[in-house]
């Protein structure tokens, strides 16, 4: 069940392009958009992944395997990431590689204390940059085993070019969650998933899609998020009327 970084990469050499074939990638990711990234640029550097969009589905993952590599999106649904770092930090026998992404640049101190190894800001693209990461990030007796002879292939402008469909399949949650939110409000009840969660996927989507309307949008989202009233009602309504023009604007793709 346990990989042994050693004796995998002794099995499966790596190669200039491929530097990670045989490691197994567990990306904790809420975004299908910035998974579907994730999944290009560990595929083309010869691992397999696997994926877990929230705290709960990762645990189950890790109880039946050890992946070589986590990458730990820190806003979560059911929580923040640096808790699950700070797990499998001090987990005995330790995932070799864990890093942290975000959106925000700010996140890394937090999640570095933690007990991150490395730190990805999203949107993550350039497939070169990928693989120094993973591999700086890897414990110093093991990084020379994931090095061909020769170092790595030169690829500085080769980047991935994750499905559209995926970043509308994103815009798609966030309407409905936003739908959702207005329906527990009309009947009184609390909303399943908090405001302050919604603005930041969405600022990390508008992000990604490099949309700075959606940007403001998130912006106001996230300072009215702990309030209620009419000016929360105000925002929601102009986010979810950006949101439904971006879908519809991808269906016509």
């Amino acid at each position: 069940m346990a990989d042994n970084l050693t004796d995998m990469m002794a099995q499966r050499k790596p190669m200039p392009g491929r530097p990670l074939l045989g490691m197994t990638v567990l990306v904790v990711e809420d975004s299908r958009f910035a998974c579907e990234a994730v999944r290009l640029l560990t595929l083309r550097s010869g691992a397999r992944i696997r994926r877990a969009d929230c705290l709960q589905s990762a645990r189950r993952h890790l109880q039946v395997y050890r992946p070589t590599v986590v990458i730990i999106d820190i806003g979560l649904p059911d929580g923040d990431g640096a808790d699950l770092i700070a797990e499998l930090a001090q987990s005995v026998p330790r995932v070799p590689v864990i890093l942290a992404t975000s959106g925000r640049i700010e996140a890394e101190q937090g999640a570095r204390a933690a007990g991150a190894d490395g730190f990805l800001l999203k949107p993550f693209a350039n497939l070169a940059a990928f693989q120094q990461q993973v591999i700086a990030a890897m414990p110093p007796e093991e990084r020379e085993n994931c090095l061909p002879t020769g170092g790595l292939r030169a690829i500085p402008m080769e980047e991935v070019c994750p499905d559209r469909i995926a970043l509308r399949d994103d815009f798609a949650h966030v309407a409905e969650e936003l739908r959702r939110r207005h329906l527990t409000s009309d009947h009184g009840e609390p909303p399943d998933t908090p405001l302050h969660y919604l603005a930041q996927f969405l600022g990390s989507l508008a992000f990604s899609a490099e949309d700075a309307d959606l940007a403001r949008a998130a912006q106001s989202l996230a300072r009215v998020s702990d309030r209620g009233g009419g000016e929360v009602d105000r925002v929601v309504a102009q986010v979810r009327r950006l949101v439904d023009a971006r879908i519809e604007a991808a269906a016509m793709i």
